[in-house]
């Protein structure tokens, strides 16, 4: 299984940050990409500037018929449809999908970390894993969501919030 983390704090020409993330998803789907579940939006201060646009997040469990390097060739081209400008890091952005895991794969090179480098330590990719997946297991640390979440800070774990607003596809 795949495991991809979309997230935007900004609007885009298509609308909110939460219709930026609905477009995402349906052209993921254009793309080939089997979609088995969808989490809820999670909400989260921006980081590491609070102070900037708060983030929407969701969660999707997946199946890909190809390699990781097609998939992230077309989030990049999806990124891109929708707005994203590259910026500096931590910058808001209209769109940002993140590869979290693919089937279990460990791999470092140009184009990619696998499992994503920072998935164990950030809430809004681990509470929508544990919604659609609640028995995830970190392919490098072999640790369980719960554990995981766990391991989070108290503050971390009490600025996330579960909204009652789901992707529309």
């Amino acid at each position: 299984m795949i495991h991809l983390n979309i997230g935007s704090n900004l609007n885009s020409e298509y609308g909110t940050k939460f219709k930026n993330i609905s477009i995402a998803v349906n052209l993921l789907i254009d793309s080939k990409i089997k979609i088995n579940k969808i989490s809820n939006f999670y909400e989260t201060p921006s980081y590491p500037n609070k102070k900037l646009p708060r983030f929407a997040n969701i969660g999707i469990l997946a199946e890909y018929s190809f390699d990781y390097t097609k998939l992230i060739r077309e989030i990049f081209l999806i990124e891109r449809k929708i707005g994203r400008i590259r910026s500096k890091k931590n910058d808001p952005r209209v769109c940002d999908i993140d590869i979290i895991d693919f089937n279990g794969l460990v791999k470092k090179d140009k184009l990619l970390k696998l499992p994503h480098p920072r998935s164990h330590i950030r809430n809004f990719v681990l509470y929508p894993i544990k919604e659609i997946d609640p028995e995830w297991i970190h392919p490098v640390f072999k640790k369980n969501v719960d554990y995981l979440i766990n391991e989070l800070s108290q503050n971390s774990r009490i600025e996330i919030t579960r909204l009652r607003k789901s992707v529309i596809i």
